[in-house]
C-alpha cells in the first residue's frame, strides 16, 4: 500500500464502504491522506471498519453519516448533515448498491432502480452546491458492465415491484441510469469545477456470493473472480488520478476508458431519465 500522503487534505464522502469494494477504496483513499465520510444504513456495522482502517492506515480522519439510499427522506436528512458539518467535498464516490433482492423502496419505486439509482441522484444533486464550491471535484459512479444489456428504460415499471424472479434485468437497468446520470450531470457541470466518472468494477469476489448461495458453491464461483482489492483499483482511478482530471462523463473498466452501451450514449433519454427523476424526488 501506497504511503504517498498525496491525497492529504482531500475529502470525499463514499457510499457502502463498510464491505467490499467500498471498504477496500476507503482503505486506499485513507492510505493516502484523504479524509473519509462513510455514508452507509448501519453505524453498528460500519464503526468497527473505521475503526480497523484507522489503525490500518494511520488516518484518524473518517467518520460516519447515516444513509439509506432506499429512503428518500434518509437521503434528505444524510445531505442536510453533510451540509451542516460544511465543506469541502473533493470527491463523492457512489459506489453502493444491491443485485438480486426484489420488491419496493420505501417511496415506492422498484428497489434496484430505486437505490442504484434514485437514491444516489438525490444524494448526488443536494450536495451539487459543495461539490461545485470545491476546485476540481469528481463525481464517481460505480456501475456495471450490466448496463449492456437493458434494451430499453420501461418507466411504468420503475414504479412497480421487480417483476422478475432474479431481479437481474431491473439490476442492469439501473446500472444503465448510472451511466446516463454520469454523462447528464457532464453536460450540465462546468469540467473546470466538477468532473464525472462512471465504471465497472468488474465481477467481485465479495460477501455477498456467500449470502446469496451455499458456502462450498460460492467458493467455487468466486474462484476465478476479482478480488475486492482489484475491483477497488477502478474506482480510486476514477476518483484520484491525474491521468483523468480533464476527463469528464465517461465509462471506465480497469482502469481504461470504455465506450458504453449505446444506449447509455443517448442524450435524450438521459435527459428524460434527469427530467423524471428530478420530479420523483422533489419533496
Amino acid at each position: 500500500m501506497t504511503t504517498t500522503k498525496d491525497l492529504a487534505g482531500k475529502r470525499y464522502v463514499i457510499t457502502g464502504a463498510n464491505t467490499g469494494i467500498g471498504k477496500e477504496t476507503v482503505r486506499a483513499l485513507a492510505a493516502r491522506g484523504a479524509r473519509i465520510t462513510l455514508a452507509g444504513r448501519s453505524e453498528a456495522k460500519t464503526q468497527p471498519v473505521i475503526d480497523e482502517l484507522r489503525k490500518a492506515t494511520g488516518n484518524d480522519a473518517l467518520d460516519f453519516v447515516a444513509l439509506d439510499l432506499g429512503d428518500l427522506a434518509s437521503v434528505r436528512t444524510c445531505t442536510d448533515q453533510l451540509i451542516k458539518r460544511g465543506g469541502p467535498i473533493d470527491g463523492l464516490i457512489n459506489n453502493a448498491g444491491l443485485a438480486g433482492p426484489r420488491g419496493l423502496t420505501k417511496d415506492g419505486f422498484e428497489l434496484a432502480f430505486g437505490t442504484n439509482h434514485l437514491g444516489h441522484f438525490l444524494l448526488t444533486t443536494r450536495l451539487l452546491p459543495m461539490l461545485e464550491a470545491t476546485p476540481h471535484a469528481r463525481i464517481v459512479n460505480v456501475a456495471s458492465a450490466s448496463h449492456y444489456s437493458a434494451k430499453a428504460i420501461d418507466w411504468d415499471a420503475l414504479r412497480e415491484p421487480t417483476r422478475t424472479v432474479t431481479g437481474m434485468p431491473e439490476y442492469a437497468v439501473s446500472k444503465l441510469a448510472n451511466v446516463l446520470f454520469t454523462k447528464e450531470l457532464a453536460r450540465r457541470l462546468s469540467p473546470d469545477k466538477v468532473t464525472t466518472y462512471a465504471l465497472h468494477p468488474g465481477v467481485i469476489a465479495s460477501d455477498i456470493w456467500g449470502r446469496r448461495m451455499p458456502r462450498p458453491l460460492a467458493w467455487l464461483v468466486t474462484r476465478f473472480m476479482k478480488s475486492t482489492e482489484q475491483g477497488a483499483l477502478t474506482s480510486i482511478y476514477c476518483a484520484a488520478s491525474p491521468a483523468v482530471a480533464q476527463a469528464t462523463g465517461r465509462y471506465y473498466d480497469s482502469c481504461k476508458e470504455k465506450r458504453p452501451s449505446r444506449l447509455a450514449d443517448d442524450a435524450g433519454l438521459a435527459a428524460e431519465l434527469w427530467t423524471r427523476s428530478e420530479a420523483w424526488t422533489k419533496g
